[in-house]
């Protein structure tokens, strides 16, 4: 249950967690908020960037001379809140297979996203991540992680971390050893930076794609949402579809047994709601009232 800013909606509706379980005690109920259920914040409003944070992710993102940049609502609303409820859910549904019981799922965008940062919290507990940004191997402080402008206004994107894959970027790119070596030495990072931003330049995105796509180089041309449904591999792989005229990305992960289906387009808002809370026992004149009430749609 998608409970917005605070916690508590679905109580207020009469549909709360300990209403449902008593009518079926292997209910398993997901509640998703920004803070938590508990917590000095719990019932306090917010949105994802305020989660993000609190988490430590905000801080770690964007380059050194500007403000935190914030990553669109990814990392909160989607990641550490839907993609972990989800996870939530499925591991909740798993052991009351065991247990016979259901249980509630508190998810708190503050948790999730403080849990996608596990690998560069361990990183910096071992002194191997700066607090400052941009100075990190993952956080565009190295010349062979990071995005950078081409001929024609476009960018492209280099991951070439692991040495042979940095060596073939060298080789293709024509990098000269003597200005390319010591590929890890942190002080150098930035004077090869600028060397390389120039060499970019040279050439337009598709003469680079020309070059380093579907190489060993780490190589991807960053697309708008206008092109990356028609890129070669993302139509090959079907994973955008469209429904009715609109294109979408379709739905992931992918099975090898089942295959993921869209029948239908998106519901209207309340299309479905009396079915649903008919599902729950409710009649028609508790629905008339919740409906007349703004409660549901």
């Amino acid at each position: 249950m998608f409970e917005g800013f605070r916690p508590g909606v679905m109580e207020r509706l009469g549909l709360g967690p300990d209403v449902c379980q008593k009518r079926n005690e292997r209910i398993v109920y997901g509640r998703m908020t920004g803070w938590g259920q508990t917590g000095p914040l719990a019932n306090a409003a917010g949105h994802d960037i305020n989660y993000i944070s609190l988490s430590g992710a905000l801080a770690a993102i964007g380059r050194n001379d500007s403000s935190p940049v914030p990553p669109l609502n990814l990392i909160g609303d989607f990641g550490g809140g839907g993609m972990l409820l989800a996870l939530g859910i499925v591991a909740a549904l798993l052991e009351t297979k065991n247990s016979g019981k259901g249980q509630v799922i508190d998810a708190a965008m503050t948790d999730g996203s403080s849990l996608l940062m596990t690998m560069m919290y361990s990183m910096h507990q071992s002194g191997f991540w700066n607090l400052e940004r941009q100075t990190n191997l993952l956080d565009g402080a190295a010349h062979f992680y990071d995005t950078y402008e081409c001929k024609d206004g476009k960018f492209i994107s280099i991951g070439s971390i692991e040495p042979q894959f940095y060596e073939l970027l060298c080789e293709k790119a024509e990098l000269s050893k003597d200005d390319f070596g010591d590929q890890m030495k942190r002080d150098t990072w930035a004077h090869k930076k600028e060397l390389i931003q120039k060499v970019f330049l040279d050439k337009t995105r598709d003469e680079w794609c020309e070059l380093m796509e579907g190489s060993d180089v780490c190589f991807a041309p960053v697309l708008d949402m206008s092109e990356a449904p028609k890129h070669p591999h993302n139509v090959a792989r079907k994973t955008f579809i469209e429904l009715e005229g609109v294109t979408q990305p379709a739905p992931a992960p992918r099975f090898n047994r089942t295959e993921n289906e869209v029948l239908l387009p998106p519901a209207i808002a309340g299309e479905h709601s009396k079915e649903i809370l008919e599902s729950l026992g409710l009649d028609s004149n508790e629905y008339d009232r919740l409906l007349a009430s703004g409660s549901v749609a």
